[in-house]
């Protein structure tokens, strides 16, 4: 069985080297749905909280929140940074606080401090799908990710990769010493 939630990620970007509309700077309000698959838990008859896919997911995902996201050759890159150092924010804000960790994988670099988040291509809504996957397929038994975008759509499916220790208590994955991180209650034994 699945669970699923949905997230709202608004962020500006264009599409460099591309000959339509898109190569204009513009913004978007994107929404991203994860599916993620278990056996049901019988502790607590549910396959996985989804407000723990939302945390989770949340802690990587709030860095395309609000953020430019551009390719590594797009040449506004430089002259965007350099504005913001001129402005001081290019190191961060006192006020930007809704970031979530610096990342770098083969596909995107987020650097949360100055909100910006650098794509080895084009950031489609299939761009899209094949980052968060990549950022999350370890975190989440991610089966399925779909991605919208204005007028565009995705979505691909993925394997089940993964079966997680869970809480009888709270249905949250137990960490590798069988305790969970949300309750407290140890399994007495090892998972993953």
């Amino acid at each position: 069985m699945r669970s699923f939630t949905t997230f709202h990620l608004q962020y500006a970007h264009r599409f460099f080297r591309f000959e339509g509309e898109a190569q204009y700077l513009h913004g978007h309000t994107g929404t991203l749905t994860i599916e993620v698959e278990e056996s049901i838990n019988p502790g607590v008859n549910m396959v996985f909280p989804c407000n723990e896919i939302r945390k989770t997911a949340w802690n990587i995902l709030q860095n395309f929140d609000h953020a430019l996201i551009l390719r590594e050759d797009d040449p506004l890159l430089e002259p965007i940074l350099k504005v913001y150092e001129a402005q001081g924010i290019r190191n961060g804000s006192p006020r930007n606080t809704m970031k979530g960790p610096a990342f770098k994988t083969e596909l995107a670099t987020a650097y949360p401090e100055c909100r910006v988040v650098v794509t080895k291509e084009s950031m489609t809504v299939e761009g899209m799908i094949k980052i968060v996957h990549a950022l999350l397929k370890d975190k989440l038994n991610i089966v399925k990710l779909t991605f919208t975008s204005g007028d565009n759509a995705a979505s691909a499916e993925f394997p089940p990769t993964a079966s997680y220790c869970r809480c009888p208590r709270c249905g949250v994955a137990l960490d590798e010493k069988g305790y969970c991180p949300k309750c407290g209650y140890h399994s007495g034994e090892h998972c993953r």
